[in-house]
């Protein structure tokens, strides 16, 4: 490696695991050839706390990530100690304590002697009625808070891992923390990083935000998918991070994988809001102005990240039960497959209407017909369109399971009462499922008193102090002055991009291939754009903020995934796909731009005159 790499004192954390489900081949990867400090591994997206809500309410012994202990740890444990690396993570979800039994009882049969700590105090469900009676409402919809309450969980910051490891533990299991103190938490540890060291925060906090969804930073889910080598064996990430904030992002040597600004830069987007500013437990973090460099193969150096003091209020995630939903697909095939399925789809819909009405149920709460194969993402009417074989998707929401039972009773006979080339069903007659829906707000944090538990000790651990926060502003760049003659071309030949869900809002990282499209990309792809491009699926607004460090921009959508994970009857209810979507937009370029020679002229006989 470069020797310019090794300035200073470094450590080393690797990315083991993005979300629960992902490949054990990636921790496995870190320990054996990752030469690290520390393994660090993230299970608790938002939908995931809602399914193990579901889990700890059929059996009080669970609620936590099992695989961690039996995919992971068990099988890595003797490596981890003889090597002596440190692990942290957030699988312990809403039962660290069990958790927390599961894989001692597994050290045990390994032979190792490995210390665990669990960070406890997110759990605020005893708050519950407290906060119902001070009228604390849902942080983005304004919704009064539910009287059910299925978890309630606050967003934990980095001092209670940091404390955790000052105090001898080699495993540190967590409930819900803000993803990227899993690597913050370490780093304040190591470095002795003070609670007012800002920009230091601020980079650990980055370091952690790349880490926290394992290959998604190393080539996975990449605009440039084509340039991606060996995806069956993607390396998993590594950040070797420095006592200044800095950082190198790398991956495991001898894997797959992409590790180049662009890679780098799309996952920095990954379900941002404001790059100015980004609110975690310990320091509000300004990434606008960072820089990413190639500083060797398969190496892009990190620095530039700027923090201030975070804010009075903790994120609170918490969850509570909506009624069921049901959802089933279907193929078809032949001339006019597109019409033939949402014909079909709307009369089983229509039939399975009369039937709960006949028996005096009430109608539907929600229902949906998309089209798979024909642009239902784009917002086409498949009537007009031209695919010989699509996936009919249905979906249905009622508060009363016996209604999603009449539903899927009314889905097969479709195949000898409607279209003909009706087949594959998928998955059988689909039963009724619960539906856990997301209710976000904000605490006090001073109500949230954190410790940590280790041989037998309870520990404190204050948090950072909080103060009133004002978003940074970022002055808007240049847009272009059209001069000559115009041509429309897709975004994706300007730009590359990532998109993310925090509940029912989206986000899209819009990225520059080159700095000289960038006040092209400001003059075409304005809010009023992007609203207009998803006017079928976004109900509210859209918030168009500047990344100058990146060379792009990042789009806030409101309302944007229907209701956003489980609550969601959508085939992409996390926005996974919304980038592809917007970089079709059409984008007004010079003209001599696609003319042979010019840096566009690939995209000659996609382009039209504007």
């Amino acid at each position: 490696m470069d020797g310019a790499l090794t300035m200073g004192r470094e450590i080393r954390i690797g990315g083991g695991g993005g979300f629960w489900g992902d490949s054990p081949e990636g921790a496995r990867q870190i320990v054996e050839r990752g030469d690290v400090d520390y393994l660090v591994m993230d299970y608790l997206a938002e939908i995931t706390m809602s399914i193990l809500a579901r889990m700890k309410a059929k059996d009080p012994g669970q609620g936590y990530a099992p695989d961690f202990v039996t995919r992971v740890m068990a099988p890595l444990a003797r490596q981890i100690a003889d090597k002596g690396i440190k692990v942290v993570t957030n699988a312990g979800g809403l039962n660290t304590a069990a958790c927390r039994t599961a894989l001692e009882a597994v050290f045990a049969q390994a032979g190792v002697a490995l210390k665990v700590a669990i960070v406890e105090g997110d759990d605020i469900s005893a708050l519950a009625d407290r906060l119902r009676a001070d009228g604390v409402t849902e942080m983005f919809s304004g919704a009064a808070m539910p009287e059910r309450i299925s978890s309630m969980n606050a967003y934990l910051g980095a001092g209670a891992i940091a404390k955790a490891l000052d105090e001898g533990a080699d495993v540190v299991l967590t409930g819900r923390v803000v993803d990227s103190a899993t690597v913050l938490g370490p780093l304040i540890h190591e470095f002795g990083w003070g609670p007012s060291d800002f920009d230091r925060l601020s980079g650990g906090s980055l370091a952690g935000h790349l880490l926290e969804c394992g290959p998604q930073v190393t080539g996975g889910i990449f605009t440039d998918w084509q340039d991606v080598p060996g995806w069956d064996d993607t390396g998993f990430p590594i950040a070797i991070c420095r006592e200044d904030g800095s950082f190198d992002l790398t991956k495991v040597p001898g894997t797959g994988g992409l590790v180049s600004p662009r890679t780098v830069a799309e996952q920095v987007c990954y379900e941002v809001g404001d790059p100015a500013s980004y609110l975690l437990p310990d320091v509000t973090c300004d990434w606008s102005g960072i820089s990413l460099s190639q500083a060797g193969s398969d190496v892009v150096r990190v620095a530039g990240a700027k923090g201030r003091a975070p804010g009075k209020s903790l994120k609170v995630s918490a969850t509570y039960p909506d009624g069921f939903r049901s959802a089933v697909t279907m193929m078809i095939a032949g001339r006019s497959a597109a019409a033939k399925a949402q014909a079909t789809g709307e009369a089983i819909l229509k039939r399975a209407g009369r039937l709960l009405a006949e028996r005096n149920i009430e109608p539907f709460s929600e229902t949906m017909v998309e089209v798979l194969g024909a642009d239902a993402s784009y917002g086409a009417d498949p009537m007009t369109h031209s695919a010989r074989e699509v996936v009919l998707k249905l979906a249905v929401r009622h508060d009363d399971a016996k209604a999603l039972n009449i539903f899927a009773g009314e889905i097969y006979p479709a195949a000898c009462s409607m279209a003909q080339g009706i087949t594959g069903f998928a998955g059988g007659r689909p039963a009724p499922q619960p539906v856990i829906r997301l209710f976000s707000c904000l605490v006090d944090r001073d109500l949230v008193p954190v410790t940590v538990d280790l041989e037998g000790r309870t520990i404190a651990v204050p948090h950072p102090k909080g103060q009133d926060t004002e978003a940074a502003t970022v002055p808007t760049g240049e847009t272009a002055v059209p001069k000559g003659s115009l041509a429309r071309v897709p975004l994706i030949a300007l730009a590359h991009g990532r998109s993310g869900d925090k509940g029912d809002k989206a986000n899209i990282g819009v990225l520059a291939r080159d700095p000289a499209y960038l006040p092209w990309i400001r003059r075409s792809v304005t809010e009023a754009a992007v609203a207009q491009w998803f006017g079928h699926f976004v109900k509210g607004s859209v918030t168009r903020y500047e990344w100058p460090g990146l060379q792009g921009f990042n789009f806030l959508m409101d309302r944007a995934l229907g209701g956003g994970g489980v609550a969601s009857l959508r085939h992409d209810p996390q926005g996974k796909a919304l980038a592809q979507v917007l970089l079709d937009l059409p984008v007004e370029v010079p003209a001599d731009w696609i003319a042979p020679g010019g840096p566009l002229s690939a995209y000659a006989e996609e382009a039209v005159p504007a």
